[in-house]
């Protein structure tokens, strides 16, 4: 399986009410290394024939981000698709090596030109699936 990291550092910003990451920012930071896992090993002509939407996500908070302090985001996809659908496991690490937060979203491919639900092509799967 391709696992895909990238560095994330909470900005002020990024802080609520309690003094940490706001819930709808990790949503936000799921989404955009999602979003960057993609453009880093989909194809360009993949790139430019489909587009990816969220059908759910399911987040477990298990720790806390001040502003400031830096997470380790890692995503891959496990398994195969089903149909136009796969899902998606992401893990956001702190530097002492707690899990703050883990998710599973699951994402479903849009064919650009139709605008349709398509099942998802081997080719597409196949780099994400790769170890």
């Amino acid at each position: 399986m391709s696992t895909f990291t990238k560095q994330i550092t909470a900005r002020p910003d990024d802080i609520d009410e309690l003094g940490h990451v706001n819930n709808a920012v990790w949503v936000q930071w799921i989404q955009d290394v999602a979003v960057e896992h993609w453009n880093a090993v989909a194809s360009a002509a993949h790139r430019d024939r489909y587009i990816w939407v969220v059908t759910r996500h399911e987040i477990d908070y298990r720790g806390n981000v001040k502003a400031g302090e830096t997470v380790m985001a890692e995503t891959w996809v496990p398994d195969p698709p089903r149909g136009a659908r796969f899902d998606r496991h992401m893990r956001f690490t702190g530097k002492d090596g707690s899990v703050k937060v883990e998710a599973k979203t699951t994402w479903a491919i849009i064919d650009r030109e139709s605008q349709r639900l398509i099942r998802v092509p081997a080719e597409v799967a196949a780099p994400f699936l790769a170890g």
